[in-house]
């Protein structure tokens, strides 16, 4: 397997990795293209964290394989990290210390001269929009002002790949769009970037391509609109003006539509799935057509809209539960402290 002429910054074949009876990841398959962002979306406990710590060279795989840009993450471990950056699920700067003193002590450690490192950390800081707090310690910082700073520190030197696992996991909506912005900026200068999300909008709004994983395997794999399109042409939101007729309009549009219908909490309102046999083309057809069918029924409706499935309504479709359902993967289990209990020394890749 060669990444150099692929094109690819990342591939593996049958990666595995197992603590005691779990097996976290169980036989994980992904290509990478080079200069994009590539989503890995899943639940808690997924496989998610696990599979980049080995992609990363911090835990050795139990089986297959896995290149990064050509290297092999257990043979060729520094060749890798030569290449790649890891932003983890909890901050790595020290909170005691100010934002320029995190990134001018980072820079310093990896070999920039003093002016050198004090002038990166101030370009980092105006870029990320934190020059006003780069006097204060850490631990005053907000919590998209954290992610911030730990994203900064993960690109003093600019990588050829960046890890990113669930960078935005309990951030506000504002925050979390600047960290979105950041990743935008980061791949437009040429960085590929390896996103594990279990925000299906953020998976939506950033990924050129996403792997659905679920239980430690990739479950689908396909640009946005690929995985959308492979649960269903549409889906058919309805609010009827009578919730006594709820159920009769629900039968209605299973046979109209030849669909499932689900109802939901709201006593009035219904969601009908048109199936992956349909057509963008006839979509609207069916839809208009099962209109007419309540309409002869005697059943209005106040409100209808046609829309492209959800990668919400896909993950369920594939998985038959939603991404806060939590899995078995130990590294994936959100310990206060980002420790992993289950770990085990021999599973480390030699430094």
């Amino acid at each position: 397997m060669s990444t150099q002429t692929s094109g690819m910054a990342i591939e593996t074949a049958g990666l595995v990795k197992t603590f005691g009876e779990t097996r976290a990841v169980d036989g994980v398959d992904l290509s990478v293209p080079a200069g994009t962002v590539y989503g890995v979306l899943g639940p808690n406990g997924a496989g998610k964290t696990t599979t980049v710590k080995m992609l990363a060279t911090l835990l050795r795989p139990d089986g297959g394989e896995a290149h990064v840009f050509g290297h092999d993450v257990v043979r060729e471990a520094d060749e890798v990290r030569g290449r790649v950056s890891l932003t983890g699920q909890y901050a790595s700067v020290d909170e005691d210390l100010t934002g320029t003193e995190n990134l001018v002590l980072l820079g310093r450690l990896l070999g920039h001269h003093k002016k050198a490192a004090r002038s990166r950390a101030a370009q980092l800081l105006e870029a990320f929009g934190l020059t006003e707090a780069a006097g204060k310690q850490v631990k005053q910082y907000s919590g998209g002002m954290r992610r911030r700073i730990d994203i900064a520190a993960s690109i003093l030197n600019t990588p050829d790949l960046l890890f990113l696992d669930e960078p935005t996991t309990g951030l506000d909506p504002r925050s979390r769009n600047q960290v979105w912005d950041i990743v935008r900026a980061v791949v437009a200068q040429g960085t590929t970037v390896l996103l594990t999300t279990q925000y299906l909008d953020e998976a939506d709004q950033l990924a050129s391509r996403i792997a659905v994983i679920d239980r430690g395997r990739v479950i689908a794999e396909g640009t946005k609109g690929e995985l959308k399109s492979s649960v269903g042409a549409g889906t058919v939101h309805l609010r009827l003006r009578d919730p006594d007729r709820r159920d009769l309009a629900a039968g209605l549009l299973r046979r109209a539509l030849d669909a499932q219908v689900q109802l939901e909490h709201d006593p009035v309102a219904l969601t009908a799935r048109l199936g992956a046999a349909a057509s963008d083309d006839n979509a609207a057809e069916q839809a208009s057509r099962a209109l007419g069918e309540l309409a002869r029924a005697g059943i209005t409706v106040d409100n209808f809209s046609l829309g492209q499935p959800s990668l919400d309504e896909v993950f369920l479709a594939l998985t038959g539960h939603d991404t806060h359902d939590s899995g078995h993967d130990p590294h994936d289990s959100g310990h206060a402290d980002g420790s992993d209990h289950s770990h085990d020394p021999k599973d480390e890749v030699a430094a």
